[in-house]
């Protein structure tokens, strides 16, 4: 029996403390992980409701006595309605858009709640930046806040220990709960910021392919919908009495080789500090690449959003030199 019982306290205080390791997602705030602490105003209200009390009590004033009481239920209320603020609010996963290190990447954190009582005023922040805090609006009990979370370093980012805190109602009382996701978020490499172009296709032939930016006119089109207006011929586009667009022959070079082994100069870090650069400028120039890397399957060659993600996800999961 008192095995037992020492569990269940050891449990209790555990649901009791704030989260001492990351947490899987989904976590829900029940009352026992919700803290509540007066406010400045509340210890000011508090005070107030004394000398009110004393005073009405040494001159045996009942109408003041009676507002006394009053104001400290409601003060008491105030308690319990902050606290219920937060009660059975769930936070469903946290996510966010991976950027280049050094530039902030944007936390959304995203939350439900059980439609029993409206809850207003709720703010999310990082316990190391509680200054910083951004609001969480649950619209018919789903809601979404957008934290700004700097990144030093290529990789995985832990996310730190988050709080979700209001004063509402009356402002007299503040109520507040952890959350410490356990959700890593990948940082991209920080590209070059200057350096050689990107180098030549080699082995394969160039072909000529329409491309709305190109420099020869190939042939005009009638317009569709989705067409840039500046290619659009405006001088035929009244002879015809429609519109007409210019369609462009732009030439394609080869599919390019970003091979790490070509960067043997240069250290590790500004090896993929450069290898990230030529994706980028790769796909900016719309051009298929390949990427090679030690110890990996070569990524490619292939463009586009998925095609960049996996080869910048590659370079930063790199070992560190």
């Amino acid at each position: 029996m008192t095995d037992t019982w020492q569990a269940a306290w050891r449990d209790r205080a555990a649901a009791l403390a704030r989260p001492r390791h990351p947490e899987a997602m989904p976590a829900r705030l029940d009352r026992r992980r919700v803290y509540v602490l007066p406010t400045r105003f509340g210890l000011f209200y508090g005070v107030l409701l004394s000398a009110m009390l004393l005073g009405a009590l040494n001159y045996n004033n009942n109408p003041a006595l009676l507002l006394a009481l009053l104001l400290a239920g409601t003060g008491l209320a105030s308690l319990v309605a902050a606290h219920l603020q937060l009660t059975g609010l769930e936070i469903v996963a946290v996510d966010g858009e991976p950027v280049a290190a050094g530039r902030p990447l944007v936390l959304r954190l995203h939350a439900t709640a059980p439609p029993d009582r409206v809850r207003r005023g709720l703010q999310v922040a990082f316990v190391r930046t509680p200054a910083d805090r951004t609001v969480l609006h649950l619209d018919q009990g789903h809601g979404e806040a957008d934290l700004s979370l700097p990144t030093r370093q290529r990789g995985w980012l832990d996310i730190p220990r988050l709080t979700i805190s209001t004063i509402r109602p009356l402002g007299l009382a503040r109520a507040w709960a952890y959350v410490w996701p356990d959700a890593p978020l990948l940082v991209y490499p920080a590209p070059e910021p200057a350096g050689p172009p990107l180098p030549e296709g080699a082995g394969d032939r160039a072909d000529n392919r329409l491309h709305p930016a190109g420099e020869d006119v190939h042939h005009l089109r009638p317009y569709r919908p989705g067409d840039a207006r500046r290619a659009i011929a405006w001088k035929p586009s009244a002879r015809r009495d429609q519109l007409i667009v210019r369609e462009y022959e732009q030439p394609q070079g080869a599919e390019t080789t970003l091979d790490w082994s070509s960067l043997r100069a240069l250290p590790h870090e500004a090896r993929i500090a450069r290898l990230a650069r030529w994706v980028d400028e790769a796909e900016r120039t719309g051009r298929r690449y390949r990427l090679a890397l030690p110890g990996q399957p070569t990524l490619g060659p292939d463009h586009g959003p998925h095609h960049r993600h996996a080869c910048l996800r590659a370079l930063a999961l790199m070992p560190h030199g």
